[in-house]
């Protein structure tokens, strides 16, 4: 092998490093940002008087909703790992407390979805409203490029978690 070859190598061995390097260290700061956000739901939670698995549940009724895709009960039961009863029961309990509220579909008026009601968003935005501007005076100074690349990264993340979920559920 030529001086030249074993060159070559060596700067692809160094590059494949170097990405090693930033994806350990991306996957580092993706489990940070998990652990903080645990920590304010817990907060959220102790304050409004929820449960982990009523913010779970809020939580995955807002992804679901914005993602543009309603969940219904049967659906959030099953993202929770709940009983049909446990479920009723917990969406009772935050549709009495204001939290979320029941609706049709109205792609399919036999469906019934869950929605974030306007007390429980009210609840909500006081309380994530000044983590928004947090958030927001903390980007402000990156480029929209960065922003841009940061949200490829995060779908990339998503997708390989979603991947993986479906992976060791159809496991057992």
């Amino acid at each position: 092998m030529s001086a030249h070859e074993r060159s070559e190598r060596s700067d692809a061995t160094d590059a494949d490093g170097a990405r090693r390097d930033l994806e350990s260290t991306i996957a580092a700061d993706m489990r940070a940002m998990t652990a903080e956000s645990d920590q304010l739901g817990r907060v959220f939670g102790s304050r409004h008087h929820l449960s982990a698995n009523d913010f779970r549940a809020l939580l995955h009724i807002m992804v679901a909703d914005v993602g543009g895709r309603p969940v219904s009960p049967g659906e959030l039961g099953s993202l929770l790992g709940l009983s049909s009863a446990a479920m009723t029961y917990l969406v009772e309990r935050m549709i009495a407390s204001g939290h979320i509220r029941r609706e049709p579909d109205t792609r399919d008026r036999r469906r019934v979805i869950l929605r974030y009601d306007e007390p429980g968003m009210d609840v909500a935005r006081q309380f994530f409203g000044p983590l928004g501007q947090h958030v927001h005076e903390s980007l402000s100074a990156l480029p929209d490029t960065d922003l841009a690349a940061a949200h490829r990264v995060f779908g990339a993340l998503t997708d390989a978690m979603q991947t993986y979920h479906q992976e060791i559920k159809s496991t057992g």
